[in-house]
């Protein structure tokens, strides 16, 4: 009877007050989260994107000079042009969102170079190993060295919520009965990293390649305590999609020897680079500009009524912000405009950037005036306009006409796109309502879809 007045107590005690390595943490893990959505290979096919969640750090994902670069991304990337997929890309900064998007389907695939874990296998199925990886503690040379657990007595360590650093220091502590307090926090490790650096914080812990990533360009940081062993890391899928972790195992299995170790050389080796693309005001981990023509971006999209960022997203699809860009059709300059384009809208020199976008912008708005009233909507008409800027308007109004002859609906891109991809099909370039022939509409649909992730990434990762 007293035993049990023991456990009910203790009980009690930990439920109103908490600890920091709760009893119910340790031994009653969640149970297991069954998938509330299924779609496989085959129907991520029919959609045409591979969804995807990522880190915005120094190694998996940012943003450098309009550029979307890091190592999880250039994989990702590779994995999905194997794949014949678009790819989707969702910035996410709590891991447990990720799981709650993995099986909700919002995303297809989590790639946050994520450690095997029991409790993360429920929720999951991972890929075979990209590598291996160990955690650091990660302090202040001005801070005392950490010769034994036993230093960090008293102290605070803090870890972003949802890893897998509270439960390896929960362990740490349990078994060595040392005192110390563990802080759960939001903020992303490389943030946690930076109070460290400016002494807001003492302690903190990162995966051993992002501390080492950080240690190239902060000075002062010690990285050299180990919390864990090496231990593999992996992407994750939905447990009831089964042909899509064969294909990423496939994938995997075939550039573990190739294109992997050189990604990683890229991001983990070569300290330079990391220096100048971690703390360029034209990344999105230090800076908040995407180009040295941001004002003049941001002035054109005033004009137009756009985000400046999704204009942003057209000068980078066209020219990558090469004032000297020529196409092999003729196209010039930022918005590589084609040469009676040029002329018709007042360019004289289209490698003039300012030039250069102020003509774009009047095309963009010839664009928007001529669908205005067949697309009131205006981020459906967006679609519309990106795709006539591309294929011309003609081949576009082609396509409108065909989806009002078979009944869809002409108000929505992703209707009349159907038939703009069907543009190079006999039966449908040779009707007789189609007025400008032959034309790759996939290309332009294509082409559509690629800035709206570029625009999608740009508003995650830079400011309005």
């Amino acid at each position: 009877m007293y035993k049990a007045f023991r456990i009910i107590s203790t009980f009690l005690i930990l439920s109103l007050f908490g600890v920091q390595c709760t009893f119910l943490e340790k031994y009653f893990p969640s149970p297991e989260d069954e998938p509330s959505y299924f779609l496989d290979l085959k129907g991520i096919k029919n959609r045409g994107t591979l969804r995807v969640a990522v880190d915005n750090n120094s190694t998996g994902y940012y943003i450098y000079r309009g550029r979307m670069m890091g190592y999880e991304y250039e994989m990702l990337r590779d994995l999905s042009e194997e794949l014949e997929l678009g790819l989707e890309i969702k910035v996410l900064t709590e891991i447990d969102e990720a799981f709650d998007q993995l099986n909700s389907g919002g995303v297809d695939l989590i790639a946050m170079n994520l450690e095997f874990d029991s409790l993360r296998f429920q929720k999951g199925n991972f890929s075979k190993p990209l590598g291996t990886i160990n955690t650091v503690l990660v302090g202040s040379t001005n801070s005392p060295r950490i010769q034994s657990w036993e230093d960090l007595e008293g102290d605070t360590v803090y870890v972003r919520k949802g890893t897998i650093y509270k439960s390896q220091l929960c362990n740490i502590k349990d078994s060595l009965n040392v005192n110390f307090i563990i802080e759960e926090s939001k903020l992303h490790e490389e943030t946690l990293i930076e109070k460290v650096v400016s002494e807001e914080i003492r302690w903190t812990v990162a995966d051993q390649n992002i501390a080492r990533a950080n240690a190239t360009y902060f000075d002062g940081l010690n990285i050299s305590w180990k919390i864990s062993e090496a231990k593999e890391v992996g992407w994750l899928v939905r447990k009831n999609s089964p042909q899509l972790l064969g294909a990423v195992n496939t994938w995997i299995e075939e550039n573990e020897k190739k294109l992997i170790p050189i990604l990683y050389s890229k991001y983990f080796l070569n300290s330079k680079n990391s220096y100048y693309r971690s703390t360029s005001p034209f990344s999105s981990l230090a800076g908040n500009r995407i180009s040295v023509f941001d004002e003049l971006i941001k002035e054109g999209a005033r004009e137009l009524g756009w985000d400046w960022r999704l204009l942003a997203s057209l000068v980078y699809r066209e020219s990558r912000f090469d004032t000297a860009a020529t196409s092999y059709a003729g196209a010039q300059g930022l918005l590589q405009l084609m040469p009676v384009t040029l002329e018709r809208f007042g360019v004289e020199n289209p490698n003039d950037p300012i030039e250069s976008l102020r003509g774009g912008v009047r095309y963009l708005r010839y664009l928007d005036k001529f669908w205005l009233e067949r697309v009131p909507e205006v981020n459906e008409r967006i679609k519309f306009i990106l795709a006539s800027y591309n294929i011309g308007h003609g081949h576009v109004e082609d396509a409108w006409r065909l989806a009002l002859k078979y009944g869809a609906n002409t108000q929505t891109w992703e209707e009349v796109a159907e038939y703009l991809a069907l543009k190079s099909d006999p039966e449908y370039y040779l009707d007789p309502l189609v007025r400008s022939g032959f034309a790759k509409g996939h290309l332009a649909v294509n082409y559509v879809r690629d800035i709206l992730s570029v625009f999608e990434s740009y508003k995650a990762l830079v400011k309005p």
